[in-house]
């Protein structure tokens, strides 16, 4: 098979060393080798264009709604590093959630299969143009972003399911040992084909025909290895009139998240240390949650206002606690123990309680609203597609997810899919790719 390359500056040593398929097997391994070695002429280098500069100033994020709150910005992080700094990234404003299974057939396969989806990803986040394959060949590209690909201007996150540690490559040993399927909570309605998935890919960009192009690329890539189990478009609003942008419920969605700037606090709460009990190769990671969130909008709507800020726990308006005045004010719980300003009940009082118990398990949320038009009772299907990273899925996410069960929001909102998942440690430099530390 014949499949283009960038013109670059210079060239990732991403492609490895080239197996034979065996006999009557044309299919999978050796469509992934040669996409492979397609990717080894994509751009890592010449820097400025693409990977400068690092997560955006003013990015803070929050204990409420979907818990983002975060000034805009078009710098996208670096490619390579000890970590993906992509899911460090603000939301941009068009968004790709896709999971995905793996069809690979053995683990050779599917060092294949992630040494290419490195070599793609590179190229989509550093920008370049595709060789022409001749007159007889298919396009190098899809086309739809012009003939020259923007550099910085895509953020990818990689992770993988509990799923793939099954018996079929032999990794049941290495997988993280918080990374399960992600259970049904007790206010779920889980659909089993929106849930889980062998692989994750999170995309975000500032326009959604760069996510759209990057998903197709990457699915054109790997179609001998990888098959979308499930995949949710989403989009950040701008900000209305200021400050933190609204979800779909009309709340400014999120105000306090840890600062993900700060390198030593991301390190406690975010990433995956060596000597926590993880197995050595994930060092670096993050695990990872996915959650499908359908708001009942048409009914939030004949609510009163005042009951829905009482059940929010802020005002509408400004995004302030019920007891402040501005959104970033923090709420005095101990000022009002019986709850008559904010509810006991209240969302962003259930979330974080502010007590010295939950101190230290605050997560990093990246979150974006979504429109799937209307579904088959002619009623709005629209909600939130939430993400978040934490270095323990026990202790920091589902410690919130319990403490929300019952909350008054339940009788608006009803989650459906999603799945937890490890977000892998960084590609470090040109030669390194996605998993390397897993699988040799």
């Amino acid at each position: 098979m014949s499949d283009g390359t960038a013109r670059t500056a210079r060239a990732p040593g991403t492609a490895g060393t080239a197996r034979t398929a065996p006999a009557g097997r044309v299919g999978r391994r050796g469509f992934l080798r040669g996409a492979a070695l397609a990717g080894a002429g994509l751009a890592a280098g010449g820097g400025a264009a693409a990977g400068v500069g690092g997560v955006g100033e003013g990015d803070r994020a929050c204990d409420d709604l979907s818990g983002r709150a975060e000034a805009a910005v078009s710098v996208v992080p670096p490619f390579h590093g000890p970590h993906q700094r992509s899911l460090l990234a603000a939301p941009r404003r068009a968004a790709a959630f896709v999971a995905l299974d793996v069809t690979a057939g053995d683990r050779a396969e599917l060092a294949d299969l992630l040494r290419t989806l490195t070599a793609r990803a590179r190229f989509l986040s550093f920008g370049g143009t595709p060789e022409p394959v001749g007159i007889t060949g298919p396009p190098a590209d899809s086309g739809i972003l012009g003939g020259e690909l923007p550099g910085g201007a895509l953020a990818v996150t990689v992770a993988v399911g509990a799923s793939l540690f099954d018996d079929r490559f032999g990794l049941g040993r290495l997988r993280p040992r918080r990374l399960t399927p992600m259970p049904a909570f007790p206010d779920d309605d889980l659909r089993p084909e929106w849930c889980h998935g062998d692989i994750s890919l999170h995309l975000h960009a500032d326009d959604q025909d760069t996510v759209l192009h990057a998903l197709r690329d990457i699915a054109r890539h790997t179609r001998g290895g990888l098959q979308i189990r499930w995949r949710m478009d989403g989009f950040t609003s701008p900000p209305r009139p200021s400050g933190t942008p609204r979800n779909l419920m009309g709340f400014k969605d999120g105000t306090a998240n840890p600062d993900p700037t700060d390198a030593r606090e991301m390190d406690r709460l975010v990433w995956v240390g060596r000597g926590s009990g993880e197995p050595g190769w994930a060092a670096g990671g993050s695990y990872q949650v996915a959650r499908l969130i359908r708001m009942l909008v048409e009914f939030w709507d004949r609510v009163s206002l005042a009951e829905q800020e009482r059940m929010v726990g802020r005002a509408r308006d400004s995004g302030a606690p019920l007891d402040g005045d501005a959104e970033h004010d923090s709420p005095h719980y101990a000022d009002d123990p019986t709850g008559d300003v904010i509810p006991l009940d209240a969302h962003i009082r259930r979330a974080d309680p502010r007590t010295p118990d939950t101190a230290g398990r605050r997560i990093l949320r990246r979150a974006y609203n979504y429109d799937r038009g209307t579904d088959d009772n002619g009623d709005l299907d629209m909600g939130l597609l939430f993400c978040c990273y934490q270095q323990d899925l026990v202790h920091q996410f589902e410690s919130i997810q319990r403490r929300l069960a019952g909350e008054p929001l339940t009788d608006y909102i009803k989650p459906f899919g999603g799945g937890y998942f490890f977000a892998l440690p960084g590609v470090r430099d040109e030669a390194d790719w996605y998993g390397r530390s897993l699988l040799t």
